[in-house]
């Protein structure tokens, strides 16, 4: 289903191997708190979620080169409108007993943030 137009919120960090392990608990953390507290339906609703990892590659436009050793990670989430992300940052600084935890994890792996984007393209 085409999403042109919603809300999208996007976030990327590199995490170095002794970190891995803790944002994996994270990861997993936020995914539960995610399907317990998001609207399915209206203004707010989560349309799209994914948090994906795998290795950072040392030359970034080649994918057979060399792993450096870190993990990247990427979260993507798209909303009906806006509306969603504002009620997504508000119920995690209140509900996600881990919020805390993944911010300052966050401030240590060099977090680069699209937190209120618009679909200019897609596709199905």
């Amino acid at each position: 289903m085409a999403q042109l137009g919603k809300a999208h919120l996007l976030i990327t960090f590199v995490a170095p191997a002794d970190k891995v392990a803790e944002i994996d608990r994270l990861v997993a953390s936020h995914g539960a708190w995610m399907a317990e507290t998001h609207q399915r339906s209206g203004p707010k609703a989560l349309l799209s979620y994914g948090f994906s990892k795998g290795p950072e590659l040392s030359n970034p436009m080649d994918p057979s080169s060399a792993s450096t050793g870190n993990t990247r990670y990427v979260l993507s989430e798209i909303y009906e409108s806006a509306a969603g992300i504002e009620d997504h940052w508000a119920q995690a600084q209140k509900s996600w007993a881990d919020f805390g935890t993944m911010a300052g994890i966050l401030g240590q792996c060099n977090a680069q943030t699209l937190h209120s984007g618009t679909l200019v393209q897609s596709l199905w």
